[in-house]
């Protein structure tokens, strides 16, 4: 398994993963602004074959009245490829881009309240805080929970992450 900076190629294969895995889906257009506005924070997971079996797609919030920080907009592993550390890798790498490439001072994303998975991996395994609860967030009217990490805190543990994550890719 490899985890690697998207590109433009990967953003049908991101789309498929995304129509086959989450309710929230998204026409290429919006692929294609973060692919060109944030190139450095989207990542794919390959397996042993280069077939991509999930992805992080990742943004800057553009708040000129709030510090710079980051936003994960979407996050995606194959069933079949969970519960192998696939999505904290693909995490780790985006937040550890926000940090050092644009100064991010935290990371924010959206998570639907009954995703028991999902707020366990952001909450026990990334350290993510629950920052605020947005009523009727998503299309169906489900409850989304607004959480946050703090990326001026985890920098050194995050960078420690990724330095592991990259000599294990490097080992292969």
């Amino acid at each position: 398994m490899s985890i690697r900076q998207a590109t433009l190629d990967d953003l049908i294969y991101i789309q498929n993963c995304n129509l086959l895995d989450l309710p929230e889906n998204y026409q290429m257009k919006y692929y294609l602004y973060h692919a060109l506005s944030w190139p450095q924070l989207s990542f794919v997971a390959e397996d042993e074959n280069g077939k991509i079996v999930g992805y992080v797609l990742a943004k800057m919030e553009e708040e000129p009245t709030d510090v710079p920080h980051g936003h994960i907009t979407s996050l995606s592993v194959m069933r079949t490829y969970r519960r192998l550390g696939i999505a904290q890798k693909l995490m780790t790498q985006a937040t550890s881009q926000m940090a050092t490439v644009f100064g991010a001072h935290y990371v924010s994303l959206h998570v639907r309240k009954t995703n028991r998975a999902a707020i366990g991996l952001y909450r026990d395994t990334l350290k993510f805080d629950v920052h605020d609860i947005e009523k009727k967030y998503y299309a169906d009217g489900e409850d989304a929970l607004a959480m946050r990490l703090n990326l001026k805190e985890t920098k050194p543990v995050i960078r420690g992450v990724v330095e592991e994550v990259n000599e294990a890719v490097a080992a292969h």
